[in-house]
This record gives C-alpha cells, sequence and structure tokens, in this order.
C-alpha cells in the first residue's frame, strides 16, 4: 500500500472538517481532508426533510464566511447543505472521497493513518467525525419477535412512509421530539417512551430567539438570570406530569455543561403533547409480535419503531491507543491531544458549551488551527 506523507491530516469533511480546512486555508497550512462518503457533509444531505438548525445563523457560521443575507434566522437543511458546499469551494477544499479511516496509530513523532485506499503518514491529525459518527441501536428482550419495522431516526425522512401506521418513537431528545411533531402534525398515530426526566426550553419567546436571550441571562449576576429562566419555562411550557411527562428541575446550562446533552428545543411538540396529539408512555421492558410492554405493564400494539436513540462518536474503532483520551460518555476530554496523543486534534466532539456544537466548532478549529500554525511557522524558519 502507498504511503502519503502529509503535514497536517484532516478525519471527516462534515462541518467541523471544513472549519479546520478553512482556516489552514487562510493561513497558507497546507492539509489533506479526506471523507468516507463521496460527498462533503453527507448527513447534512440526508438529514429529514423538515430539519432547520435549532440555533441562530448568526452563530452558526463556519470562519470568514456568514451565511447569506437571505437566509432565515433558522436555517434548513437544504440551504445550509447549499452554503456548505460553496464553503468548499470559496476555499478551494477538495477532500479525497470514499477513504475510509481504518485505524490512526503514532510511531516515533508521526501518525500512520491506515485508510481502504493507502496511508497516509503526518505530523498531525485533526479527527472531525464528530459526535454523531455511529447510530446507537439498543436491543430489548424479545425484540427479535417484532413484526413490525423498527430504523433508526437516522433514517427517517419524512411521514409518507408512516400514514395510517401506529408509531413508537424510543427516546424524545430533539430529534424524537421534532419526529413526534412531524408525525403528529400530518394526523399519524405517534406516542413517544420517555424513560427519564426531560428539561425542555422553548426555541423562541415572543419572536426572540432564547438562545440570544440565554446569552445575556448568563451574564447576570447572583445567578439572577437562571431564576428568570426558570420562570419563563415555568409560564411557557407549564406543567406536564399529567401528560406523563417529568420535567426536570435542573438548570440546562448547568445539565449541557455537566453531561453535553442539550435540552429539549421546543418548536410545538409540547403544544401537541396538551392537545393528546403526542402520547407520552413508559419506558420499555420488551418486545412481542404486535408491539412493545411498558414496564408499567401495559402493552401497545406497534406497527413502527423509530429509534431516536442518538449516535456514538465511537473514535475507538480507528484509534489504536485511547487510554486517557475519553470522558465517561466515550467522547475524547481535550481539544488538543496531549503526551501520548500530542498531535491529534479533535473538533466537533465538545458539546457541553452554551451555544450548540456549530458555536464550538468555530472556536475550537480556531483553537487547533492556532496551535498547529505555532508549531508550523517555527518549522518554517
Amino acid at each position: 500500500m502507498n504511503i502519503k506523507k502529509v503535514e497536517n491530516l484532516i478525519v471527516g469533511a462534515g462541518p467541523a472538517g471544513l472549519a479546520v480546512a478553512g482556516r489552514f486555508r487562510k493561513q497558507n497550512i497546507p492539509f489533506v481532508i479526506v471523507e468516507q462518503t463521496d460527498k462533503i457533509v453527507w448527513s447534512w444531505h440526508n438529514h429529514y426533510d423538515r430539519l432547520l438548525l435549532h440555533t441562530v445563523k448568526e452563530l452558526s457560521h463556519l470562519p470568514y464566511l456568514e451565511f447569506p443575507e437571505d437566509y432565515p434566522r433558522y436555517v434548513p437543511k437544504t440551504k445550509l447543505a447549499d452554503y456548505y458546499e460553496n464553503y468548499a469551494k470559496h476555499f478551494n477544499i477538495k477532500p479525497e472521497f470514499n477513504v475510509e479511516v481504518r485505524s490512526v496509530s503514532k510511531e516515533n513523532n508521526h501518525w500512520n493513518i491506515n485508510t481502504n485506499k493507502q496511508t497516509y503518514q503526518a505530523k498531525n491529525v485533526i479527527i472531525a467525525t464528530g459526535v454523531n459518527r455511529v447510530p446507537f441501536l439498543p436491543v430489548w428482550k424479545n425484540q427479535i419477535d417484532f413484526k413490525g419495522n423498527i430504523i433508526h431516526s437516522r433514517s427517517y425522512k419524512n411521514v409518507s412512509p408512516f400514514k395510517g401506521k401506529k408509531v413508537l418513537i424510543i427516546g424524545m431528545g430533539n430529534t424524537g421530539a421534532e419526529l413526534a411533531l412531524d408525525l403528529s402534525e400530518h394526523l399519524v398515530e405517534v406516542a413517544v417512551s420517555v424513560r427519564s426526566e426531560l428539561l425542555i426550553v422553548p426555541r423562541d419567546i415572543n419572536g426572540r430567539p432564547v438562545q440570544l436571550t440565554a446569552k445575556k441571562l448568563e451574564k447576570l449576576p447572583f445567578g439572577l438570570g437562571r431564576w428568570v429562566g426558570k420562570q419563563v419555562r415555568r409560564v411557557v411550557i407549564g406543567d406536564l406530569i399529567k401528560y406523563g411527562v417529568q420535567v426536570s428541575k435542573k438548570d440546562p446550562i448547568d445539565h449541557l455543561k455537566q453531561t453535553g446533552k442539550t435540552p429539549v428545543i421546543d418548536l410545538g411538540t409540547v403544544k401537541q403533547i396538551k392537545l393528546g396529539n403526542i402520547k407520552i408512555v413508559d419506558d420499555i421492558e420488551s418486545f412481542y409480535e404486535y408491539g412493545v410492554q411498558l414496564k408499567n405493564g401495559t402493552r401497545l400494539e406497534i406497527d413502527t419503531i423509530i429509534l431516536a436513540t442518538g449516535y456514538r462518536a465511537k473514535v475507538e474503532q480507528f484509534i489504536k491507543n485511547t487510554d486517557g483520551l475519553l470522558d465517561s460518555y466515550g467522547v475524547p476530554k481535550n481539544v488538543i491531544g496531549t503526551g501520548a496523543h500530542s498531535g491529534l486534534f479533535f473538533v466537533g466532539f465538545d458539546n457541553y458549551k452554551l451555544g450548540g456544537i456549530l458555536g464550538t466548532i468555530f472556536t475550537d478549529s480556531k483553537t487547533i488551527v492556532d496551535q498547529i500554525s505555532k508549531k508550523h511557522k517555527t518549522n518554517c524558519t
């Protein structure tokens, strides 16, 4: 297998990889970017039809190129994919496509990256595969007996295949909540299995994005901002216990910083729950031929199960040595690798900051390229 020597190798041509590549190009630092699919931002091309960014466009663009003025505040996925394609053209970013990275290992002062096509040898490797790389597919007791269909939310595009069906969504994060909303608005019988307390925040209040308001409230002293946020949620979201939803009393910002889990950003799901168009049910105990049995003993007849159970980063599948690298959620602890992982960089993994993953991609890509730029300039002098 051929060995190709490069200074910087970016793995993944999603938003994270493009952000790093754009910054490299701006600073005239050489790089190669590889992508396992046949197009940039493959996931955004293939998300469900109704998806919009949940974060405002002014805080969601990539470095050095803002969204066009005529883009709506919450950018739809088709326009977002167009923007990323344009970004790649603007910065002359040309990924090597259909390159699957199989292993990343260190040898002396360089990294060997084995792929299905060739081996790369790099001083620095920027892992931009993100937290949503591998769909998480849990298995329940007697699941094999179920006669209906089971799909992961990644396969959901629109309501067409589900009309006239009884659908159960397992998991109510942002994806589960929005798919339930989509189905209910098209008169599909839908229930959502929820096993834990939920943190729910409105996306907008009186036309004002909560994301922008939260940033301002966070700066208020004595925890005043969080108190205001709690009162707003109490009024806007309300008490959902009688609908089967246990609303967490935790502060959404603290929860995000501690767990990396984003609150459910409500786009109308709560209203549909209150109207009875979305049923909230208990956790799953087991499957039977025609549905599921809940932990409270109730049996539900179901045609289709949609697993809105999230994803895993799973970088340990290709990085050979991950000792001390990952946190308890299997996510890289730091943007810049140290010790045995010096020369490894991670962007698109930090879900622990206010502002959404695209906001952290913007800042973390700068941290990475600034660090590599210092070494690059030192080597050039």
